[in-house]
């Protein structure tokens, strides 16, 4: 009876240390600490916060207005430029009108010019008052050449007041800071009234209905890892390990680091190691950002 006893405690321990040894129970194949995707909204243009209603920790839908920067300016020196542009259109009809009177007379001189080469050929003018006549022909062609000139120096300056125009109004629209992405504001370094400045950070947001845990893998262990494995993914909640949640490797890195600082053994952190990340939904908002999780494989029938 008690050789039976004895063989079936042999079991159940050699049973344990099975257990413990693969992915599915005893210890963790991996630790680390949860992250999120965080984005610093800054402004894209100079003046005063005119409405900046974000707070933290609200949620925000991507597209939402989460910040309105003053535009009294650009206002200004857009209506500028629209004058401007209007004033340089209205040139190309007088520059034509201009044109068109040179070349009448043109006409009227070249006219002239054929009579009067008649009667100087025929001894009844002068040829002095030939000479005249060709060289205000001369003159009338040089004018509408001068002309002619100007219209392309109108058009570029058209369009370059064009661009301008298409510049402030770009940037009149970005003065409406728009939310980027759905998430949850996690800091906010402004507030309402104050002036900012092109690039100077807003707020910074985070999907965290969506999680990452990053962990290290030996190599040895990435033998058991590829992307789109579904592991196990353990948190603490009253006791430890008491939330198992389901994950994805989305992402195991192609260079080896030294272990971080946070492990706490001076065998670990002189140890090799490659960076995983773990795609965990969050829906109820359970994980947070820095807190510490597990991680264990499933055997490929769990997969």
């Amino acid at each position: 009876m008690k050789s039976f006893r004895k063989a079936l405690c042999s079991a159940g321990i050699l049973a344990s240390l099975a257990l413990s040894g693969c992915g599915g129970g005893g210890q963790p194949d991996g630790y680390g600490n949860f992250e999120s995707t965080e984005i610093i909204v800054s402004s894209e243009s100079s003046g005063k916060l005119l409405s900046f209603p974000v707070e933290e920790g609200e949620k925000l839908d991507k597209g939402a207005i989460a910040a309105l920067v003053d535009t009294t300016q650009l206002h200004f020196s857009l209506q500028q430029l629209l004058a401007q542009q209007k004033g340089m259109k209205t040139k190309k009809p007088s520059l034509r009108a201009e044109s068109g009177i040179y070349r009448q007379q043109r006409n009227n001189l070249q006219q002239d010019v054929r009579r009067y080469r008649r009667l100087v050929a025929e001894g009844a003018a002068p040829a002095r008052q030939l000479e005249e006549l060709e060289n205000q022909v001369k003159v009338v062609d040089r004018q509408i050449a001068s002309v002619a000139t100007r219209n392309p120096e109108v058009d570029q300056e058209v369009r370059s007041i064009e661009a301008q125009i298409l510049q402030l109004r770009d940037q009149i629209a970005r003065s409406a800071v728009v939310n980027p992405s759905k998430g949850v504001v996690l800091a906010t370094y402004a507030e309402e009234g104050e002036l900012t400045s092109y690039g100077k950070p807003l707020y910074r947001i985070a999907d965290l209905e969506s999680m990452y845990l990053r962990v290290y893998l030996s190599l040895s262990q990435l033998a058991s890892v590829a992307l789109g494995d579904s592991v196990d993914v353990l948190v603490d909640g009253e006791k430890p390990a008491e939330h198992t949640l389901s994950g994805r490797v989305s992402w195991i890195s192609s260079k080896a680091e030294f272990t971080p600082k946070i492990i706490q053994t001076r065998e670990d952190r002189v140890s090799m190691v490659y960076a995983v990340k773990v795609l965990v939904k969050n829906p109820d908002g359970l994980l947070k950002i820095g807190m510490p999780g597990e991680i264990r494989f499933r055997k490929a029938e769990e997969q």
